[in-house]
């Protein structure tokens, strides 16, 4: 009798990547829009090998309707949908990239931890809510 060895077996599992993810956007939104192109810039491999894909709601407006989530709504605050159907929106999105984006994946843990995401959700939510307000007034859509 005797043992066998297999080299990777006492080696530390590999960090399982999070499911694909689609984040809808406002292109319409200067700062929204400049957001998301800084974002996917660092994010060119996962996006070359489609773990995450951008996509402009102005161009798809009832792609989120399964989710009762209205053009307004994507215009407003950042959504995305993993592979398993999960609907993330606003600061929860935000997390989702952070934790896909490399040297982000700290602050998306550390911003998805139960108090403090609490508080990013509000900051978001103000800003968000502060964003939209300027972009209606300046007749972006």
């Amino acid at each position: 009798m005797y043992l066998e060895f297999h080299p990777a077996s006492w080696l530390p599992e590999k960090p399982k990547m999070p499911p694909n993810l689609t984040v809808w956007y406002n292109t319409k939104c200067p700062v929204c829009n400049t957001g998301i192109e800084w974002q996917r810039n660092r994010l060119v491999r996962a996006v070359r090998d489609g773990t995450i894909e951008f996509r402009d709601i102005n161009n798809e407006p009832d792609a989120l309707m399964r989710f009762g989530a209205k053009i307004d709504d994507v215009r407003r605050r950042l959504h995305a949908v993993d592979a398993d159907g999960r609907l993330y929106v606003g600061a929860d999105c935000a997390i989702a990239i952070w934790l896909r984006t490399p040297g982000d994946a700290l602050l998306g843990r550390t911003l998805g931890l139960p108090v403090i995401r609490q508080i990013a959700r509000i900051g978001y939510d103000l800003f968000a809510d502060a964003l939209f307000a300027w972009n209606r007034w300046k007749r972006h859509w």
